[in-house]
């Protein structure tokens, strides 16, 4: 402690006042009265380590016309109900350390400056309902063992409650989060409702050990963090980091005019993402869920690279890159080939270096072995045949067929591609089946009309010319 301690005893830590030596807890009643009368409004208030009641806190309210200045209260120890109900606290106040043994409530008050809680204990309810605080506040580190209301509250400068604990049940719903809020490794023992918040809000590595109702109109992070029930995610125009995200109940995302980033999650209950107005999920590499819905997304920048269980994806009214269209003629079979467009993944189109025509084979970056660019357009062709089995679109569940035998032709298996690709595109590409038919079947025709040709000019015998007589 950086200040003089009462000389009641070596117990008390509260700060002691001249010339009693003693603090505002100790004093006899008429000094109490005397140091109680020297305050004004809007000057310093420091009761640093000492310990607070119900009626002491009443008098310094009243002496200082519930208008404080800056104060000074890390440390202290409120053994009765806190109610700040209309104080306004014209200067910093810091509450570092501060213990509340019963109800802490600072619904409607105001704060023109910062406001510190950081490791502050609430043994029962904390509200904070309503309060406006013009600068930053701080609840790192802090400990509400019972509910914890936020709601209505206008943070100017933002909110921090990093590795904060919320035993009970936990409401932010309305706040205005002015340059964002952080719960960077917090827990959150109970249902927490983040509804219709205004800012940015960041959850990374933040537990939640019941259900999380997570919205807002900033930009939304909770990488690495760990849902033990179910999560339910909502935001507007903003970008949302949910990598390596560890969701055991159901997970519900809704993007509105919103792009999300899940690589590397793992969803063990059932997940369905929905997207209005534009809105595009950019990873789904390395996710882990046996049960994801997909429905009116932009996929087309999505990468699907690492996916665990491709056959528990559905898709429905989502949207993809799409390949160029035109003529390739090569001295490979088949040596001309007509290329309408279709429908592809992010990672065939980096596959093929491009989004251009389909070319013969992978592009390979700068260092890397055939075999693995192999490998890729294999994975590829087991990814395009499980996920054209749970779409709706008939259209795109052929492009995915087509797309499957395209990458097994590229994975090494040129061979088989060029022997099969006719029959096999025929159930794909009706109009280029015809095509091809056509032109083999002429191809064909021709090749028995010039074999007729040649045999009736050199097979058959010579006569001589008949002699009239």
């Amino acid at each position: 402690m950086d200040w003089v301690t009462c000389a009641h005893s070596a117990a008390c830590t509260g700060i002691a006042r001249r010339p009693y030596n003693l603090c505002l807890a100790h004093l006899p009643p008429d000094q109490l009265a005397a140091a109680i009368g020297e305050m004004a409004p809007g000057r310093l208030l420091d009761l640093r380590g000492t310990v607070v009641g119900g009626d002491l806190l009443s008098r310094l309210i009243e002496a200082t016309g519930a208008r404080l200045g800056r104060a000074r209260l890390d440390r202290v120890r409120f053994t009765g109900d806190v109610r700040l109900s209309g104080v306004t606290f014209a200067g910093d106040v810091s509450l570092d350390g501060a213990v509340f043994e019963r109800l802490a409530s600072f619904f409607g008050a105001r704060f023109e400056g910062n406001l510190s809680l950081a490791d502050a204990r609430f043994s029962r309810e904390l509200s904070m309902h309503g309060v406006t605080v013009r600068g930053h506040v701080s609840l790192d580190r802090a400990v509400m063992a019972r509910d914890a209301l936020f709601s209505q509250a206008s943070f100017g400068r933002g909110l921090s409650c990093e590795r904060a604990r919320f035993d009970g049940y936990a409401t932010f719903d309305g706040a205005r989060l002015g340059d964002g809020a952080t719960f960077r490794g917090a827990r959150f023992g109970r249902t927490l409702s983040f509804r219709k918040v205004v800012g940015a809000a960041g959850f990374d590595a933040a537990h939640f050990a019941a259900n999380a109702y997570l919205s807002a109109t900033g930009r939304l992070s909770a990488a690495r963090a760990r849902s033990d029930a179910s999560l339910d995610v909502s935001v507007t125009g903003c970008g949302v980091d949910l990598r390596r995200l560890d969701v055991a109940g159901a997970t519900t995302l809704r993007l509105t005019g919103s792009h999300a980033d899940l690589e590397g999650a793992v969803l063990r209950g059932p997940a369905t993402v929905t997207g209005r107005g534009g809105a595009a999920l950019t990873s789904l590499r390395h996710v882990d869920a046996r049960s994801l819905a997909l429905y009116g997304l932009d996929l087309s920048a999505c990468r699907f690279a690492g996916l665990a269980h491709p056959a528990g994806v559905r898709l429905k009214d989502c949207r993809f890159a799409l390949t160029g269209r035109g003529v390739r003629v090569s001295m490979r079979r088949p040596m001309l080939r007509w290329f309408s467009r279709r429908s592809l993944l992010a990672d065939e189109r980096a596959l093929r270096g491009g989004p251009g025509l389909e070319e013969s084979g992978p592009s390979l970056p700068p260092g890397e072995p055939r075999d693995a660019a192999d490998l890729r357009a294999g994975w590829l062709a087991t990814l395009y045949a499980e996920l054209g089995r749970r779409v709706d679109d008939r259209g795109l569940s052929l492009d995915f067929a087509f797309a499957a035998t395209e990458m097994r032709r590229l994975a090494g298996h040129r061979w088989w591609g060029s022997a099969s690709w006719p029959l096999v595109t025929a159930g794909v590409r009706v109009g280029r089946a015809a095509g091809w038919l056509v032109l083999m079947t002429a191809i064909a025709a021709g090749a028995m009309l010039l074999s007729t040709a040649q045999h009736a000019a050199h097979g058959a015998p010579h006569q001589p010319p008949a002699v009239h007589h």
